[in-house]
């Protein structure tokens, strides 16, 4: 072990920041479809041993001397994100004729910016590196700064933050009740990174048990929560229908397509529960299932009347349209809407957190004059975003926090508001990245926000991954990508959780001072020594 980190510490130029760029892709291995944790233990040690290596020119400015360490970050990032996003380009295929010119901007730019937080994160860790275990918790400190940032900044887009390759499967994401997953990106990268005290640096048997520490409670608590008597249904249980049409996404752009696209949804709504199994009360269409705006079209809410029952609901996606005002064009939303046994609409929410580029263009009058356009907005000017989001209620009072496509990728997107909630409700269209990485990732990623809430998670997709989660995660039934058809069950109970956002967010500051803490110390520590 000592020789290959001596031999990673010596590496310098273009072979260094190669090493760097092949440990961020080893680290995609985490991430869905392959779910491989261990590949951290490598890919983070190998890290830690090339910024032991990043020394800069002594006599050279600040920049000069932390520059190794950034370029080293960026190199790993890069990596990271080419290899878990490459298929973010399938989507510019699907229209190819007006957006293949963006493929490089969508394969190899956008990686190229995200890689900038993870230079971030080598920065702060290279300015409180040390020879020992402080070095691990510079990073991890690093590492969670940067995840938190990228949460956020310019929208945000957490997708495939390093916490949830410490949480691959349901007995290792129960952590996520307790703790937000801005904490456990730190604690994870302490773990994965501990792995190095071994073959350099002092401080060895405290660092790599401490990281034994944080795995066994990971798990035990893992092996506790899953323990617990599934989480019971209200006394009266609902059942629910998911609808997945996999509908080609070229054919959803077609016009002429559109009437066999609703008949294909009602058809699929109408097909006998099997088994003998109860009627749904509910039927989950995905995102912008209706083809058409639903309210100029009153012919198509008699078919849906025709469908259903009197007592069964609906719940759809379909773009909504409202009046701007004279001489203004209407503005559009991507929107949920309830809709009874009579046709009537009862309940509607709209997307709150649209995607750049994707449904609205941001410095829209700039880029316009360009000749650009959002890929996924079928409408003129895109998509508008909700100002506030709105649950669903339903007929008895039932609940449902509507989360729209990528919205369930933001812890931050549930908030105090949905702990009332029946269910959390993300109806999304993953048919834009083909049977690639990307619609298992997203499932994942909605996957943990039932974790982190405590409420089971509803999501019917046209294509990707339609699923009835549970509160801890717990997959009740699910239909496969490309799998056509529909699956019926009884909607699972909510399971409180042992802290709240408010409670996560100081777990969240209180784990960064003292990893900042232990970092000072032993830089402190180090500088004595040295000198």
């Amino acid at each position: 072990m000592e020789r290959l980190a001596g031999r990673i510490m010596l590496l310098s130029g273009a072979p260094r920041l190669f090493l760097a760029f092949v440990a961020g892709l080893l680290a995609v291995l985490t991430q869905p479809p392959f779910g491989i944790f261990a590949a951290a233990f490598l890919s983070f040690p190998i890290l830690v041993w090339l910024l032991d290596g990043a020394t800069g020119h002594p006599d050279g400015g600040l920049i000069r001397r932390l520059w190794p360490a950034v370029s080293i970050g960026w190199a790993f990032g890069f990596g990271y994100f080419l290899g878990g996003l490459w298929w973010l380009g399938n989507a510019l295929l699907v229209e190819a004729d007006s957006f293949a010119w963006a493929l490089p901007l969508a394969v190899v730019g956008l990686p190229a910016c995200l890689a900038v937080f993870y230079a971030l994160a080598t920065l702060i860790a290279r300015i409180l590196w040390s020879d020992g275990m402080g070095r691990i918790a510079a990073l991890a400190l690093g590492f969670g700064l940067a995840e938190w940032l990228r949460s956020f900044i310019f929208t945000g887009f957490p997708w495939n933050a390093i916490g949830y390759a410490a949480m691959p499967m349901p007995l290792m994401m129960q952590s996520a009740s307790v703790v937000s997953l801005a904490t456990i990106n730190m604690l994870a990268v302490f773990v994965f990174a501990a792995p190095a005290l071994a073959g350099t640096g002092k401080g060895g048997r405290i660092g790599l048990s401490l990281a034994v520490a944080l795995c066994a409670a990971h798990i035990g608590f893992g092996f506790y929560r899953l323990a617990l008597p599934a989480p019971a249904g209200p006394d009266q249980p609902l059942a629910v229908r998911l609808v997945q049409p996999v509908i080609d996404q070229a054919k959803k752009l077609d016009d002429s397509e559109r009437g066999a696209i609703f008949e294909e949804h009602l058809a699929l709504t109408a097909v006998p529960a099997e088994g003998g199994a109860r009627k749904p009360d509910i039927v989950v269409w995905p995102e912008t299932s209706i083809p058409f705006v639903l309210t100029d079209s009153p012919d198509a809410l008699a078919r849906i009347a025709e469908v259903l029952d009197d007592q069964q609901i609906l719940i759809a996606g379909a773009v909504r349209a409202e009046d701007a005002g004279a001489g203004l064009p209407p503005r559009y939303y991507n929107s949920i809407y309830v809709i009874d046994g009579r046709g009537q609409i009862i309940g509607a929410a709209d997307k709150v957190h649209l995607v750049p580029f994707g449904e609205y263009l941001p410095f829209e009058d700039l880029l316009t004059s360009w000749g650009l356009s959002s890929v996924a907005a079928a409408m003129p000017g895109g998509f508008s975003a909700a100002k506030t989001r709105s649950l669903l209620t339903l007929p008895g009072g039932r609940t449902f926090y509507p989360l729209i496509c990528y919205e369930a990728i933001f812890p931050g997107e549930i908030g105090a508001d949905a702990r009332g909630a029946d269910a959390l409700l993300n109806i999304t269209n993953d048919a834009w990245f083909g049977d690639t990485p990307g619609p298992r990732q997203h499932f994942h990623q909605a996957q943990l926000r039932a974790v982190e809430s405590g409420i089971p998670l509803i999501r019917a997709a046209n294509n990707g991954i339609s699923a009835i989660v549970d509160a801890r995660g717990v997959l009740v039934v699910g239909l496969a990508y490309n799998y056509r058809g529909v699956v019926d069950t009884i909607l699972p109970g909510r399971l409180p959780t042992p802290t709240n956002e408010v409670i996560r967010s100081r777990i969240f500051g209180l784990c960064a001072i003292f990893l900042l803490l232990v970092a000072v110390f032993s830089r402190v520590s180090f500088n004595i020594r040295k000198n």
